[in-house]
């Protein structure tokens, strides 16, 4: 099993699954989450509107659409309240539900975005280290995943990730 990092648009990447971090309505927002929106067209909107939305820390699957994706995983990452709302914990859930998910659907590659490290604050050294920290657990007990990527879309998250890898 493999861990990649790369410094890529999530939409263009070649994988069974992308990780979309959405907001609880599933319904699209701004940075990734609206990018995968609009790169996965219209369709995708439809079936969020039948998911009764997603709870911070859990996940939800929805085909890929127009994406090179087959599927997107859905999860909701907490907003940064200074630490003291068990915001690390809800942030290991993304994680870990993301990536039993597809494990469950039995795909073989998936790449996470920086989850929660934009409008909802989360300390970008700190969401790294959970995301790394949590996958390299979870790696342990996977059988039909091959691939994990991380990708990050700017320069900051890029070395971050780099030394923590």
């Amino acid at each position: 099993m493999e861990i990649v990092l790369k410094k890529s648009n999530i939409t263009k990447l070649q994988v069974d699954a992308i990780v979309n971090a959405a907001n609880k309505s599933l319904l699209g927002g701004g940075g990734v989450d609206g990018a995968i929106h609009r790169a996965a067209g219209a369709e995708l909107l439809k079936e969020c509107k039948t998911m009764n939305g997603c709870a911070t820390g859990e996940a939800k699957v929805s085909k890929g659409y127009q994406l090179p994706a087959k599927f997107i995983i859905h999860t909701v990452g907490p907003i940064w309240n200074g630490g003291q709302q068990n915001e690390s914990e809800l942030l290991k859930n993304c994680y870990r539900n993301s990536i039993r998910l597809a494990e469950n659907l039995q795909l073989k590659s998936i790449a996470f975005p920086n989850i929660s490290t934009g409008v909802y604050a989360f300390p970008k050294q700190e969401a790294a280290q959970i995301a790394i920290e949590t996958i390299k657990q979870e790696a342990k007990h996977l059988q039909s995943i091959r691939k994990i990527i991380f990708c990050v879309f700017d320069e900051e998250n890029f070395q971050i990730y780099k030394q923590l890898i």
